[in-house]
């Protein structure tokens, strides 16, 4: 879409992850002398001072695939497209004529009848069979049948779906949105754990706090993952834990303002009110955040300064302002009355 990706999330001391558009590398150790696992496989160590410009970089294992570029290819002819570059793994090729189990899904697509798929090419693919119930929870409107599909599917395991034929032919663009919190929307797919975080959302909004929170931990640790978590161990009440994924999170990006929210709603719960307020203000720190980022900050300091009625009404009508039906400022307003 012409967009940079690039969001670094501390999920636990010293140990980070970093989403780009590249894919997904993770991190350990202290500034001065990291391990990094590299989108590809790539591992490499960094050993320096980066304030003063002095890194050594060694790489310990190459990529899974290291292909030199492509040279340049010649003018083709004026009824030939130019070539893409070349991707760095080669893709499931297209049959010519698809099976019968493809065809059916590839219909199924179209028209809902996924459980046909299911019986009739379920026995010799079963992981076709997943996939079918996978596309059908994700289609459904109804989200007790959605969940009952989900659950299912995760309980089976979700990993053997990311390399069916299907998903790499099919699938390796498609994404559904997920609201992992109120205003943040996550567009994920079946390589990105899409089943996992949205049956997780279902299990949530069906009170089933601990199915949400051992699905989202199954997740590979990325960001929308990080974020789904923290809410749920919220939620959940296990403040604790929330400080600890939260420990040393900047106000970078959307995501880590969120995450910072999170982290001053839990300190606040564990009679932390400095420390949950140190929070909030750097999650306010940036005026540029997402509006709902913002709102559900204001609505947390204001809960924080209960004591300064005239405080908590300021940020709570600078709320109402923009958003009146913003979840938990009925109650909040009502409360200083």
């Amino acid at each position: 879409m012409g967009f940079w990706l690039h969001k670094s999330i501390k999920i636990l001391p010293g140990v980070h992850v970093t989403v780009g558009n590249g894919g997904v590398s993770y991190s350990v150790g202290p500034r001065n002398m990291r391990l990094t696992r590299h989108p590809g496989g790539r591992i490499s160590t960094s050993v320096g001072s980066a304030r003063m410009g002095l890194m050594h970089s060694t790489t310990l294992r190459e990529a899974r695939s290291r292909r030199p570029a492509p040279p340049p290819a010649p003018a083709p002819p004026p009824t030939t497209p130019p070539p893409l570059d070349a991707p760095t793994s080669a893709p499931t090729p297209f049959p010519v004529d698809p099976p019968a189990w493809e065809r059916d899904l590839l219909d199924a697509m179209r028209t809902g009848r996924y459980a046909a798929v299911a019986r009739t090419h379920g026995r010799t693919d079963p992981t076709l069979r997943l996939l079918a119930a996978a596309l059908d929870g994700l289609g459904e409107p109804d989200p007790v049948r959605a969940r009952e599909l989900l659950g299912w599917v995760t309980a089976q395991g979700t990993t053997a779906l990311h390399h069916h034929p299907f998903t790499t032919r099919h699938l390796a663009d498609r994404t559904w949105p997920v609201p992992i919190a109120y205003g943040a929307t996550a567009y994920l797919g079946i390589t990105t754990d899409v089943v996992l975080l949205a049956v997780a959302e279902l299990h949530q909004a069906a009170g089933d706090l601990d199915a949400a929170i051992w699905t989202v931990e199954q997740a590979e640790p990325t960001a929308p993952a990080a974020l789904s978590l923290t809410e749920l161990y919220g939620e959940a009440g296990r403040y604790s834990e929330v400080v600890d994924l939260t420990e040393g999170t900047v106000n970078a990006d959307d995501a880590t303002a969120l995450l910072l929210v999170f982290r001053g709603r839990a300190l606040a719960a564990l009679g932390r009110p400095d420390a949950a307020r140190d929070a909030l203000e750097e999650a306010l720190r940036v005026p540029q955040r997402a509006s709902s980022v913002r709102h559900r900050a204001l609505l947390e300091r204001a809960r924080l300064a209960q004591g300064d009625p005239a405080a908590a009404r300021r940020d709570l009508e600078t709320i109402r302002a923009a958003d009146p039906g913003f979840p938990g400022l009925a109650d909040a307003l009502a409360q200083l009355r």
